[in-house]
């Protein structure tokens, strides 16, 4: 359980290799899909009431490119490093938070449900605080590679609910 690399069980390289590709097409799939269904030019987006605070949209793509950066690395730290029974219940919190990710997007881009993907944010944001909490007896560096992430989100849903109320 401890974090330390003499504490862990040595693995093999293929399996770490397949996993690091497997993680690595599930964060670039929620990515892209994410980012096809992201439209901010149409008429229901350009006609809402945003915050003063809002960054200018060119600042979310390398925002986010850095957060899926770190998500794959703590996905992949975890799935390394958890062992037990655990495992399979943090490798599905990851699961779940990959679509939940993806979830708010579809909802509050494709089908134009703000209050629907302000509600769904919060359940994203439980997962990364639970996912913090579990992974980090194992790998803190897999716990401190969600911070940004979980801080990111938790400003998105802030903006996401300012969005709903000033509409």
């Amino acid at each position: 359980m401890p974090d330390s690399a003499a504490a862990q069980p040595r693995r093999e390289t293929g399996p770490d290799i397949v996993a690091a590709v497997v993680i690595a097409a599930a964060v670039v799939a929620v990515a892209g899909i994410g980012g096809l269904s992201t439209d901010t030019d149409t008429a229901w987006y350009t006609g809402l009431d945003k915050p003063a605070w809002q960054p200018p949209g060119w600042v979310f793509g390398p925002v986010w490119t850095v957060l899926y950066g770190l998500l794959a690395v703590s996905t992949f730290l975890a799935w390394r490093r958890v062992t037990g029974p655990r495992r399979p219940l943090v490798l599905g919190l990851y699961a779940a938070n990959y679509a939940l990710n993806l979830g708010w997007t579809l909802l509050f881009f494709a089908a134009e449900a703000a209050l629907v993907a302000s509600l769904e944010i919060l359940a994203l944001l439980a997962t990364i605080v639970a996912l913090a909490v579990l992974v980090r007896p194992y790998s803190r560096a897999a716990a401190w590679a969600l911070v940004p992430y979980g801080l990111w989100v938790t400003y998105a849903a802030t903006l996401s609910w300012a969005i709903v109320f000033l509409n």
